[in-house]
């Protein structure tokens, strides 16, 4: 019987094993709290902290005092968002954002928005575009005089699109509006360097990129004064009175580690994510009739993620065919939003019909995946649609 095949590493992944053996040492010699600085213990912890926080801000071409460490993307992102609305003044709450992003972007903007702060959600599908991809001029349109913040994700976790960043910063760099960036798929899959985004807060995690559970980070940039941010959590001041709370030593350590991994892999990692999801791909579509790619063309490498593929299987539903699919894990959707039986909003967003939503599916193809794999998935898949469509077919 041979072992299940994970592709869904957009939802998580595992952790690679040089990062568990980084992290070993915080659960048995370096232990203390780093905030107790009067003893050793916590001296130890704190520098292993601040060594981990220099790291994981020199990749993304940050300063050590520009990194906030919380629990994960999702928190990052309420920081964000909620923190610039709340320390804004009420008549420049407008925040801006387009319909693809993350719920834990358009969760937290819905309810600023019923607190009174005025939301602009940007459509991304226009005409036969249904790349998901956002013109920058759309956001130029949408800034007023009362904008204090436009928030856009850099890939898209489902459909895998790059988002024109770099464009869409120098746009609110010059209109004075603060940029905060979703960076949660891209960081440690592409060079992500926050000078040349012109973004002002991004958001990032460790379990994307190989690393623990419950470890995220914000980068605030503090150059200029440009960005105040309001705590949503309070407590003992740490990370700069901006997220109270005890730091998770063994996480930041392996977090540091993972993206370290990253970086050194990148360039030889993404060509082969590339090769492997083009090999499933031109399975899917030679083999089953009725298949359709979501999202921008495999071969535009700048506007889509290497590992990423989302495919419609036009007459079939996509939680029957996971099932049907046995000993192959990949997802539907969003990973934090599978508990909602409402189908996918990103795809939606795209102009797809609801029919065509349910039959989608995403495959999340990563570090540990191999040639073997890809063809025990595309197998599994044929053999799973056709069975599906039999039995329609058939009542």
């Amino acid at each position: 019987m041979r072992a299940p095949v994970y592709l869904d590493n957009h939802a998580t992944t595992r952790v690679d094993p040089r990062v568990v053996d980084a992290m070993v040492p915080c659960f048995v010699d370096l232990f203390g709290n780093p905030g107790s600085t009067s003893h050793r213990f916590g001296h130890a912890a704190k520098r292993a902290v601040d060594e981990s926080r220099a790291r994981i801000a020199a990749v993304i071409g940050a300063s050590d005092r520009e990194i906030v460490f919380t629990s994960g993307a999702t928190e990052s992102n309420n920081l964000a968002i909620r923190g610039v609305a709340e320390r804004s003044r009420a008549a420049d709450r407008h925040l801006i954002s387009i319909a693809t992003e993350h719920k834990s972007v358009l969760d937290p903007l819905r309810r600023l928005a019923r607190k009174g702060c005025s939301i602009t959600i940007l459509p991304v599908a226009r005409g036969d575009d249904r790349t998901g991809r956002i013109e920058p001029e759309r956001i130029a349109e949408s800034i007023g005089n009362e904008t204090r913040l436009v928030s856009v994700m850099l890939a898209n976790n489902e459909i895998g699109t790059i988002q024109p960043i770099r464009e869409i910063g120098r746009i609110c760099r010059e209109r004075g509006v603060l940029l905060h960036c979703d960076a949660t798929q891209a960081v440690g899959k592409l060079a992500v360097r926050v000078d040349e985004l012109d973004v002002d807060l991004m958001s990032f995690t460790a379990h994307k990129i190989y690393g623990p559970k419950g470890v995220g980070a914000l980068y605030v940039r503090r150059a200029e004064g440009r960005v105040r941010l309001e705590p949503q959590i309070d407590g003992g001041g740490q990370e700069g009175g901006l997220r109270s709370g005890t730091l998770n030593v063994p996480g930041i350590v392996g977090f540091a580690k993972a993206i370290d991994l990253c970086e050194e892999e990148r360039a030889h990692e993404a060509p082969r994510l590339a090769a492997l999801r083009d090999t499933l791909y031109d399975r899917l579509v030679r083999e089953i009739p009725g298949v359709s790619l979501n999202g921008p063309p495999l071969d535009q490498a700048d506007r889509r993620l290497a590992g990423n593929l989302s495919c419609s299987f036009a007459g079939v539903d996509g939680e029957a065919l996971m099932i049907a699919m046995g000993d192959l894990a990949v997802s539907s959707g969003s990973a934090c939003t599978s508990a909602n039986p409402e189908p996918s909003h990103v795809l939606r967003a795209l102009g797809l019909d609801d029919d065509l939503v349910r039959a989608s599916l995403r495959f999340g193809i990563g570090r540990f995946n191999t040639l073997e794999e890809i063809d025990f998935a595309a197998r599994t898949i044929r053999d799973a649609v056709i069975r599906l469509r039999g039995l329609r077919d058939s009542s």
